[in-house]
């Protein structure tokens, strides 16, 4: 103990940094630091890396590293070099944005030369400009943007669903009409000029009087047809809810404005329009049809949207392993290719055995993973809603149209066909938990539990005029195919 001691008191005299533990700690496990606390110490104390000085590109070079990351629960490393570096009590990581060591190794080494130099300050803004994009406010369209996405804690395709809602208020207000070239994602040229037309906006050009007048003029053009006036509601009020959210209180906390308020004080939303849902086509008989009709990938989506009440990126990216032969259900979870839209989202869709024994007979043809069969690859990381089986669902949705659904969206029109049915045999509850909704009150806005006729039940206390003649009554229906959609043999004949 003597020995260990004084081994102790000699290593404190060659670094002062060197901490001796107290007496009760010797003989035992040396306790190691966190990251944290290593963080707090000075250059002064920051262990050498060999015998180089930070001037030595060899120093450098053994400085980098590879940043490790998780992806749904695996492991994985970053094929660029990153740094981090520690200066008067602040510490940064710095992206070197090479897989070339030695490159990166001497960008390392200019990032520290020129923090020694010019302070935090300038050399956050000339290597890491994102992290110092929120020193200065935001001027621009664009300015705003980009600190609303650099701040936004939320799944990538809704901050940028929100975006696109308030590009489109802006261009309608300035007339920024971008055309059809607006829509070139491949080649981007026409698309990144209009793009940067809407983005050089003054964001202070923008005021909350503006965009009544926009919601005015947006529901002008509808013109004195109900129908058409209705869906402009609609329209209107989605647009702004959703351009709306980028002033959130949460967001605007990390966001450095040049205006006081925000375009939509004051700025109400039009009244909201009822979404209850009506059936309008004979659902029976389009189930005949497109077992008749339909090639088989879109005999499978339009099952899984009509049976299974599946939403359509759902349906795009179900794997085979989703499906639970025994219990006849399908598992909606986090996959490496699917988001469910919300927590809510991942559960267990019970379906029918008939349902389950057709898919059994597409599983043993089966090519690959997926359930819908697609030449087009599946994109992890899109920010807009891509679709691997585009195809498939745009000549289904024109067969859908020609068969009596003629709706915006036909292929949901299928899935809330779907909560219906549940809905009416079930009732609102049973509904909820099938179509996965966050609360009641979505299903409820959609779907009438009619288990039961809301009757007063005094009819049988009036009397028959004799100048109305008696018809004769109706034959009543046995419980067991009392609204039932007999389609199991139909089924079972594909």
């Amino acid at each position: 103990m003597v020995v260990l001691k004084a081994l102790y008191e000699a290593k404190s005299a060659e670094n002062p940094c060197f901490s001796r533990p107290r007496s009760g700690q010797f003989g035992t496990r040396r306790n190691r630091k966190s990251v944290q606390e290593v963080s707090k110490h000075s250059d002064a104390c920051a262990e050498p890396r060999g015998h180089h000085g930070k001037t030595d590109i060899r120093y450098w070079q053994a400085a980098v590293f590879r940043q490790r990351y998780s992806q749904n629960g695996v492991a994985q490393q970053a094929s660029e070099w990153a740094i981090k570096i520690q200066h008067l009590g602040q510490r940064q990581t710095f992206p070197l944005e090479t897989a070339n060591k030695a490159t990166a190794a001497a960008k390392a080494k200019n990032i520290y030369l020129g923090l020694r130099a010019n302070g935090w300050e300038a050399t956050l803004a000339k290597f890491k400009p994102k992290a110092n994009a929120n020193s200065k406010k935001a001027a621009t369209i664009g300015e705003f943007l980009e600190q609303a996405v650099a701040a936004a804690a939320g799944r990538s395709k809704t901050i940028e669903g929100y975006c696109r809602a308030f590009r489109t208020i802006v261009a309608n207000i300035f007339s920024i009409d971008g055309g059809s070239a607006k829509f070139d994602y491949r080649t981007g040229g026409g698309r990144e000029k209009w793009l940067a037309r809407i983005h050089s906006v003054s964001l202070g050009d923008i005021t909350p009087d503006k965009i009544h007048k926009w919601k005015v003029a947006f529901l002008r053009r509808a013109g004195s047809d109900p129908l058409k006036r209705r869906t402009a509601r609609i329209s209107v009020n989605s647009l702004m809810r959703q351009a709306k959210s980028l002033f959130s209180p949460d967001l605007l906390k990390f966001i450095r404005l040049n205006i006081s308020g925000t375009p939509f004080d004051g700025v109400r939303f039009e009244p909201r329009q009822s979404m209850r849902y009506r059936s309008s086509f004979d659902l029976e008989k389009v189930i005949g049809a497109a077992q008749d009709e339909l090639p088989r990938e879109q005999l499978k989506i339009f099952l899984l949207a009509v049976m299974a009440g599946l939403r359509r990126n759902e349906i795009d990216k179900l794997e085979w392993p989703s499906f639970r032969w025994g219990q006849n259900a399908i598992r909606i979870e986090a996959t490496t290719y699917l988001q469910p839209k919300s927590e809510d989202s991942i559960g267990d869709v019970e379906v029918d055995p008939e349902l389950m024994e057709i898919f059994r007979g597409f599983k043993a043809r089966a090519k690959g993973p997926f359930v819908i069969e697609s030449e087009v690859p599946a994109r992890m990381n899109a920010t807009y809603s891509h679709y691997r089986c585009e195809r498939d669902f745009t000549a289904l949705t024109r067969w859908l149209r020609a068969h009596g659904i003629s709706s915006n969206r036909p292929l949901h029109t299928l899935r809330k066909e779907y909560g219906s049915q549940v809905c009416a045999k079930h009732g609102i509850y049973a509904a909820s938990q099938a179509l996965r909704h966050a609360d009641i009150a979505i299903t409820t806005q959609h779907y009438i539990d009619r288990r039961r006729r809301a009757t007063v039940g005094l009819g049988n206390l009036l009397n028959l005029p004799r100048n109305v003649v008696e018809c004769p009554k109706a034959k009543r229906t046995s419980k067991s195919t009392r609204g039932k959609v007999r389609s199991g043999a139909r089924i079972r004949s594909v």
